[in-house]
């Protein structure tokens, strides 16, 4: 791997990065990885490609009214590095010019639901040992009523807590600052092209162990872009370009949005974030008079048919058949069933608001894993690929902080404890090994199991939109 001989010091003098870096998304883990190698001083050539001409993407899943800013995590790693980020969002320009507010967050569950309250407990105890006194324990209904009056008090809920130390974040704006603070470094060359192939050569003229190296991609008008190592930040869309079978799909998530009144956005615009990990569903405060609703849940799948893409088992210019691998699908309209969560929801939480309607709807393209583990590591079989993926809907709040431990992870010299997580996941491709893993007749379809997810598995979007309002399917209305 040619070096550029410049090595961060804080890394240990350990790998040395490549003199040619290709970044391939411009979304959250590419944007905070070219600001990180900006900012290490690499003397060599950094490229970043995005499908979209602008920066944020409009369809890329951080570009949003609001993401939850949360050190709020089941398992310590995650709450340490995002108390990490948090400090940023707080105390830097990340979160200046209303790029974040800190306004608490109220974690509820249900033990009549077998979902979250095991997770609101863990997190509870993490947290707590971050920030102490702004952690309340609310172990009952009448508790959690007492601290947020008039909301988050559905009949199911049986207690939870309240984390002032948490907030929201403006998520398109965060994206946007990110990527004016890309600019002015002077050091990244950014491009537009849509990336549908990666290209790849045989080193040493052997199939056996790591002797794929991979040279660059292709983009859709035929033109190519080569580098010594291509990293793939391409969210929901890697299934295209990696085969991530049993390992990583793209799940979608319901967002709805309501119209408020001014005395109404004064009134709730210091309310905490309200997060049901029993339902999966959460209202974030308003932001212009805009109220979001919307939910974390197993999700919907979009199973579409796709040339067999770089596996560990060939490279994919050998491909000859398709494969099935759920991807996003661009501008579709939450079905039936996600409106009725979300009205669900408002008449739980915010009733007054329960039959207001919808302004927008959306749908947000998790990249999820089979336990919420983002996939930050080297390819195992072709050299020069590394991956910045499987945000599994937790990612943005690590906006300010992500791409240096990418970077760290590309050098070798990644904290052991994230290391370990972030590894290429184990288990053989389309054997559905985990328990996060479900056979399917193409492969594994996975389902994020970390605790925080709720709701109803094997949903499919097209089936989904299909049905009328009796839940019936109908005709002519696939996508």
């Amino acid at each position: 791997m040619p070096a550029t001989g410049a090595v961060d010091k804080n890394c240990g003098g350990k790998t040395p990065l490549p003199s040619s870096i290709l970044i391939v998304g411009g979304g959250v883990f590419g944007l905070s990885t070219a600001l990180a190698l900006a900012t290490r001083h690499h003397s060599g050539k950094i490229t970043l490609i995005d499908s979209s001409p602008t920066i944020p993407n409009p369809h890329g899943s951080s570009v949003d009214s609001s993401r939850i800013i949360r050190a709020d995590y089941a398992r310590e790693p995650y709450a340490k590095l995002a108390a990490t980020a948090i400090e940023k969002w707080r105390s830097t320009d990340w979160g200046r010019e209303g790029r974040y507010t800190q306004n608490g967050l109220l974690l509820v569950s249900s033990n009549r639901h077998k979902f979250g309250v095991e997770y609101v407990k863990s997190s509870y105890d993490n947290v707590k040992a971050i920030y102490g006194d702004a952690v309340e324990a609310l172990p009952t209904k009448e508790a959690v009523a007492n601290v947020v009056p008039g909301y988050g008090t559905a009949e199911h809920v049986t207690g939870g807590y309240v984390n002032w130390g948490s907030g929201w974040a403006h998520a398109e704006e965060g994206v946007r600052f990110a990527k004016k603070k890309l600019d002015e470094t002077g050091k990244v060359d950014i491009r537009t092209g849509e990336v549908v192939k990666l290209l790849s050569v045989l080193e040493n003229g052997e199939r056996n162990g790591k002797q794929w190296k991979v040279t660059g991609v292709q983009l859709a008008d035929g033109t190519s872009i080569t580098a010594d190592l291509v990293i793939l930040a391409t969210g929901a869309w890697t299934g295209r370009l990696v085969d991530l079978r049993d390992k990583a799909q793209a799940t979608g998530q319901v967002l709805s949005y309501i119209r408020i009144s001014d005395e109404e956005q004064a009134k709730l615009a210091n309310m905490p974030t309200v997060l049901n990990f029993s339902t999966g569903m959460f209202i974030i405060p308003p932001r212009n008079n805009v109220l979001k609703i919307a939910r974390h849940a197993y999700g919907y799948r979009n199973p579409k048919p796709v040339p067999v893409p770089l596996s560990t088992q060939q490279s994919n210019h050998e491909a000859t058949t398709t494969v099935e691998v759920s991807l996003p699908e661009k501008d579709a309209p939450i079905p039936l069933e996600g409106e009725r969560a979300c009205r669900t929801a408002l008449r739980e939480m915010l009733p007054a608001f329960a039959n207001r309607p919808f302004i927008k709807t959306r749908i947000c393209w998790y990249t999820d894993t089979p336990e919420g583990d983002f996939i930050i590591t080297h390819h195992p079989t072709h050299n020069g690929l590394f991956l910045a993926t499987g945000g599994s809907g937790h990612a943005y709040k690590f906006l300010p902080v992500i791409g240096e431990k990418v970077v760290d992870a590309i050098q070798g010299c990644l904290d052991p404890e994230l290391a370990a997580l972030w590894s290429w996941p184990t288990g053989s491709q389309h054997e559905g090994e985990g328990e996060g893993a479900d056979k399917g007749e193409e492969g594994s379809i996975v389902w994020t199991e970390d605790g925080s997810r709720s709701g109803e598995k094997g949903l499919v979007l097209a089936e989904e939109l299909a049905k009328g309002k009796n839940g019936e399917m109908v005709t002519g209305s696939k996508l």
